[in-house]
């Protein structure tokens, strides 16, 4: 089969997904799992085409269903104690409420960690119109500077789905993408805070109505700082350890490697997080944990089955060598990064999903990584971070994303789209300029 003719099937492929779930609103799963079928049919022989869509489909559940599950569990536990309010308001004794922006920010950064963005900004929300009212400051102002803090480490960082998926198809070190994401993500969100201060600042955009005291930050009911600050940072310090040991004792024949090897390991450490979290419950019966695992795998359940389709679609992709093919034709015109970066920019404005996104993409870039000069573990990982910033440009109109933004802050679609929209694309920019510039020094 000509490569002309799979590459034509592979873009038509891209071009339906994009159609069915944007135009016809079909469900991700449904139109993934269809397009999947097409593409196989068309390109791969009868007899793989089954097994490649199993294979897709279960590899992709069995790498990152327990991860997402356990992330799932401690966003949920945050949420129901209100230890993120607790997060936010410590974080705001400490700046002050003149920079109360700041505070959400650091907020956003810190409890996104483990919550999905989607979640986080509706968990966050009255405090960022609380903050707003009191500061006399822009709602849209506060509204992007948490939009864009949750968005930054949900795109480039685990246990997020996309980049989950991604790294297990780019063969990516979860522990080093954690550590290294983080130091990527500050940048993007900085540059997002300073661009919305900037954009709002032009003009005259109000804050948001009087909406009381907001207490809600400093109430007996919420669970104490120290706890609640725990199921977040102790499994982070457990995987950066294990990553920086990783990197220094290969081998790990060290006893600190032996005593820290086991605990790094990301599904350990979220374990240990989801351990860590039940002390916030101020009901510890049987009822009241499962009650939240309830809750947890519920939310997980639907992510699970479109990520996991996802990666079905991409091992198709994967299976008619389209992107060895593409990579030969790209070999040696130094474009390296910026071609990862652009397949996942272009996927995630035409679509929507980052995480269909980041996930297709990678599919499609993985095999031409060796020819593109990325082919060591140092350049995977560049590669695995430059679809993470891809995948934040441009958050539109057709990401549920910017709805969830824009209904909860009160905000109309055009000033949505010149604040927060803007700022994903900034931010994009900025986090694969800083990933480009380190991989002057590391590549």
């Amino acid at each position: 089969m000509s490569t002309l003719f799979v590459s034509i099937a592979v873009a038509i492929s891209i071009i339906v997904i994009i159609v069915l779930t944007s135009s016809l609103k079909l469900k991700a799963f449904i139109a993934l799992f269809i397009v999947s079928l097409f593409l196989a049919f068309v390109t791969l022989p009868a007899h793989t085409i089954v097994t490649t869509i199993k294979e897709g489909f279960g590899s992709t559940m069995g790498s990152i269903g327990l991860l997402i599950i356990l992330g799932a569990m401690i966003g949920i536990i945050l949420d129901k104690t209100g230890a993120t309010i607790s997060i936010a308001g410590y974080i705001l004794s400490k700046t002050g409420e003149n920079r109360s922006a700041r505070a959400l920010g650091i907020t956003g950064f810190i409890t996104g960690l483990p919550i999905f963005c989607d979640s986080g900004f509706i968990i966050l929300s009255g405090l960022a119109k609380s903050f707003s009212s009191r500061s006399k400051q822009a709602i849209a102002f506060m509204a992007t500077v948490l939009a864009t803090s949750l968005y930054s480490v949900h795109c480039l960082i685990p246990p997020h789905p996309g980049a989950l998926a991604a790294a297990g198809i780019v063969n990516v070190n979860i522990g080093h993408l954690i550590v290294t994401g983080m130091l990527f993500a500050i940048p993007g969100a900085l540059a997002a805070y300073l661009w919305s201060k900037w954009i709002t600042g032009r003009r005259s955009y109000p804050p948001a109505k009087n909406i009381g005291s907001g207490n809600i930050v400093r109430s007996n009911d919420h669970p104490p700082v120290f706890l609640s600050f725990l199921p977040i940072v102790v499994p982070l310090i457990l995987i950066t350890i294990r990553s920086l040991l990783v990197l220094i004792d290969r081998e790990g024949t060290t006893l600190v490697s032996k005593v820290f090897y086991f605990p790094g390991e990301p599904v350990f450490a979220l374990s240990v997080g989801v351990v860590l979290g039940l002390f916030l419950i101020k009901d510890k019966t049987i009822e009241s944990f499962n009650s939240v695992f309830t809750e947890a795998i519920e939310k997980a359940g639907p992510i699970l089955i479109v990520t996991a389709a996802g990666g079905m679609f991409g091992m198709v992709i994967t299976a008619t060598g389209v992107g060895e093919s593409v990579g030969k034709l790209l070999a040696g015109t130094n474009l390296g990064l910026l071609v990862p970066f652009f397949l996942a920019a272009l996927l995630k404005t035409a679509q929507g999903s980052s995480t269909v996104a980041i996930i297709t993409a990678a599919s499609f870039a993985a095999p031409m990584l060796p020819m593109l000069g990325l082919g060591s573990e140092w350049g995977r990982l560049m590669a695995m971070l430059s679809m993470g910033a891809g995948s934040m440009s441009v958050s539109h109109a057709n990401d549920s994303y910017f709805w969830v933004v824009a209904n909860f802050s009160d905000l109309d679609i055009n000033t949505t789209l010149k604040v927060y929209s803007s700022a994903t694309l900034i931010m994009g920019g900025v986090v694969f300029f800083f990933i480009w510039a380190a991989s002057l020094f590391i590549l």
